[in-house]
């Protein structure tokens, strides 16, 4: 009985994936195949256009005399007009100054990067020093403590032998480490 279910649920599952693809292929695909029998504009705003130059002589001229073919293209344009003007070594040495200056950016930018990095560098080792100090304290400590407990048991030791020679005896076992 189990397996019927869960082949249901294996065929239900096919069919959900195959009716998502073809809705899915229907949203992407159906907008284009119907274009041309579609009226509605699906643009909100008329193409822009920034000269009145049309497509087709832009297409079939090469890019060498792109610049001297379209004389009207961009006259209303201020910005355009000054950028059209220009000769090729004034464009080509505007082009190396902003490359200059990107450089400088970038270079101004890695400055302050190292010397964040230097200052977070001195900070962690002036923290590694105050954390070597604190160890060869606490170093110091243990080693003095394990020299005072070797002496205090030598110490006890002693005093146990003797009080052991004048008759003393433990009914509890104490154990020596020498």
């Amino acid at each position: 009985m189990a397996y019927l279910a869960t082949e249901h649920a294996h065929v239900l599952l096919k069919v959900v994936l195959i009716c998502l693809f073809w809705s899915l292929f229907w949203y992407i695909v159906g907008p284009y195949l119907f274009k041309e029998n579609s009226t509605v504009d699906t643009s909100s705003c008329p193409p822009c256009r920034v000269c009145d130059c049309s497509l087709d002589n832009f297409n079939s001229i090469s890019l060498d005399v792109l610049n001297s073919s379209f004389s009207d293209c961009g006259k209303n344009n201020p910005e355009m007009n000054k950028e059209l003007k220009k000769d090729l070594v004034d464009l080509l040495s505007e082009e190396l100054n902003l490359q200059k200056d990107v450089a400088n950016e970038t270079i101004a930018h890695t400055k302050v990067l190292i010397l964040d990095a230097t200052k977070t560098l001195s900070h962690y080792q002036k923290e590694a020093e105050k954390c070597n100090v604190g160890m060869e304290t606490c170093e110091e400590g243990r080693e003095k403590a394990e020299r005072e407990l070797i002496e205090e048991r030598k110490l006890s030791a002693l005093w146990e032998k003797r009080a052991r020679k004048h008759g003393w005896n433990d009914s509890r076992k104490v154990q020596c480490w020498n």
